[in-house]
């Protein structure tokens, strides 16, 4: 019989009709009476972290959940987190990194509609998320509308739809049916040991998306408050260099020691900077390549990487080295 761990965080999944709109408010234990009688043997129990909408998470509440699964590691057999949908890619994402070489699954779910709601998708989200927490499976995984998403490739695109979570530059896990599991691809089994919990972030980082007229003197307001920038550039990742700039903002910022991820604003495919000269001026020596990782797994990733080592070489190379399957090489 499988043992499991439910660790409620709030979000859309425990909410109720409030004053002033949806607010999370559903006591842990509650959760219980919506999950009937599956086909499998398992035992779970609950416990709350925090009832929160997961627009207000942070990356110290990333720490709080991943402590609690470290705490109780050698307890349980797989663990489900209700969490709200809104960041909820960048929590699995970081879950990714502070917990890597789990052997066991750690499944993260929620809802677009509440679990009290007579209309809701949260009663399957549940049922699925506990049902692959029983596999023999190893790693951090998003549940959501009978799919199965690797933690570090999740990323919500829709706001309303029941379908709100897509895997990007990456297959789908598995497929969960009502009668079973279809796996898409084979899960090699990790050695049965408790993951090190890697929990340093440092979170003086910043996130820029470029738009046609950005200011050359925004980044030097930059400078001296963060330590890390991503920067979503266009198409296949090039920085403009005719008119206003900002390539010179760029590589000075790489040379005084700052970590600067370049990525691409499109969601598919990645960058590509080697592809038009505007990608070739990067100084590729000091600025890391972001591959095709999404934002929301390189957030987290270059706190995490900042959190172990300040020296830029090294940072560099921990964000372009694949972790958790977040990178395609």
């Amino acid at each position: 019989m499988k043992k499991l761990l439910l660790l409620t965080t709030g979000g859309t999944i425990a909410s109720f009709k409030g004053e002033n709109g949806l607010v999370p408010g559903m006591e842990s234990d509650e959760f219980l009476n919506y999950l009937p009688g599956l086909q499998i043997s398992y035992e779970i129990d609950v416990k709350q972290l925090f009832a929160i909408d997961s627009t207000n998470m942070q990356p110290e509440d990333w720490i709080t959940i991943a402590s609690a699964v470290s705490e109780f590691y050698d307890q349980y057999d797989g663990f489900v987190i209700t969490h709200g949908t809104d960041t909820m890619a960048y929590t699995s994402a970081a879950l990714s990194y502070m917990l890597q070489g789990s052997s066991k699954p750690i499944v993260i779910t929620g809802s677009q509609i509440p679990i009290a709601f007579e209309k809701t998708d949260a009663k399957r989200n549940m049922i699925d998320a506990v049902r692959f927490a029983c596999e023999p499976v190893g790693g951090v995984y998003v549940v959501f509308d009978g799919r199965v998403i690797q933690g570090t490739r999740a990323v919500k695109l829709r706001t309303k739809s029941y379908d709100a979570f897509e895997s990007i530059n990456y297959p789908y896990i598995a497929s969960i049916s009502k009668n079973d599991i279809q796996y898409n691809q084979s899960i090699e089994s990790k050695e049965k040991q408790k993951p090190v919990l890697d929990a340093s972030l440092c979170t003086d980082i910043a996130l820029v998306k470029l738009f046609p007229g950005i200011k050359p003197e925004f980044f030097d307001s930059l400078k001296h408050s963060y330590k890390g920038i991503v920067i979503e550039s266009y198409g296949s990742g090039g920085i403009p260099f005719q008119g206003r700039n900002i390539l010179e903002k760029v590589n000075e910022l790489a040379k005084q020691g700052l970590s600067i991820v370049v990525t691409t604003q499109c969601l598919e495919e990645g960058e590509d900077i080697d592809l038009y000269e505007v990608g070739r001026n990067i100084n590729q020596n000091v600025v890391i390549r972001a591959g095709n990782m999404n934002t929301e797994a390189i957030v987290p990733k270059l706190m995490w990487a900042l959190g172990k080592a300040m020296n830029p070489q090294q940072v560099k190379q921990w964000m372009e080295t694949p972790i958790a399957n977040d990178l395609s090489v």
